[in-house]
């Protein structure tokens, strides 16, 4: 075991709990403000299998309707503890993620896709994924131009040097997300849309669409000795994510998302 990985073992659940604790503050303006939210991707995983964290997961994942999302990020800015930030493209201009985020401003966390060239906030993080109305088209569908446009988008929000290369992959790229961009508002328009509920066209990399029902009424559940809301049925929500989500992967895909981290900056 590298030093790295050793340190990574030795602080994991300290991050763990200091990420519940940003988890249990986002919880209590939720249920003041009377805004659903839910536990998404491996945080209600781990709530399933593990009744907590995945035990070498160091992110969480929570979910609300993306017409939610203003009245959340205004609560959050007002009641937010000290020490917590709300990060938005909008709080924070030089992030430029279409996640926002719940910030601890006493930590570090760098993660491979982070930009040092940029000075956004690095601390520890809970992940709010904004989720909205699809139209009731086929799974096949949802993935070729929903997963198509995710990473066109992606690409395109790089940041881009000057050359004859990136130049041809904004023309080529730019073209893709305008065709599935066109597909999508085709669908819109002739497709009922009260029946499909998922991530927004940025935030949908891998093409997942869920049932309403699957999702609302959220639910509860238990997670790390705490209660939080949850889809309706976990398991159909799982299972539109993952498949058979109660098979542990192979021992050397168990890794966390972060490539280094300190939980505490004040220590």
């Amino acid at each position: 075991m590298t030093e790295l990985e050793n340190h990574q073992q030795r602080h994991l659940r300290a991050v763990q709990l200091k990420e519940l604790d940003i988890l249990r503050a986002i919880r209590d303006i939720c249920d003041r403000n009377g805004i659903d939210y839910w536990l998404d991707g491996g945080t209600i995983l781990g709530a399933v299998r593990h009744k907590g964290f995945i035990p070498w997961d160091d992110d969480v994942d929570i979910a609300m309707r993306l017409s939610d999302i203003p009245r959340f990020v205004e609560a959050a800015i007002r009641e937010l503890p000290e020490g917590l930030f709300m990060q938005t493209m909008q709080t924070e201009p030089s992030c430029r993620l279409p996640i926002i985020k719940v910030r601890d401003k006493n930590s570090f966390l760098v993660e491979g896709g982070d930009d040092f060239n940029r000075p956004y906030q690095k601390g520890l993080y809970v992940d709010i994924f904004p989720l909205m109305p699809y139209p009731t088209v086929s799974r096949a569908f949802c993935k070729r131009v929903v997963k198509g446009y995710c990473r066109a988008n992606a690409i395109l929000l790089q940041q881009h040097t000057y050359s004859w290369r990136s130049v041809a992959e904004l023309f080529w790229f730019g073209a893709k997300r305008l065709a599935y961009r066109l597909q999508w508002a085709l669908a819109c328009a002739f497709r009922p849309m009260d029946e499909c509920f998922s991530n927004t066209l940025d935030t949908n990399g891998y093409g997942i669409i869920h049932r309403v029902s699957d999702i609302f009424p959220v639910s509860t559940i238990e997670f790390e000795g705490k209660t939080f809301s949850a889809p309706a049925n976990p398991d159909a929500y799982l299972r539109n994510i993952y498949g058979d989500y109660m098979q542990l992967p192979p021992e050397d895909k168990r890794k966390g998302h972060a490539v280094f981290f300190v939980e505490s900056l004040s220590d």
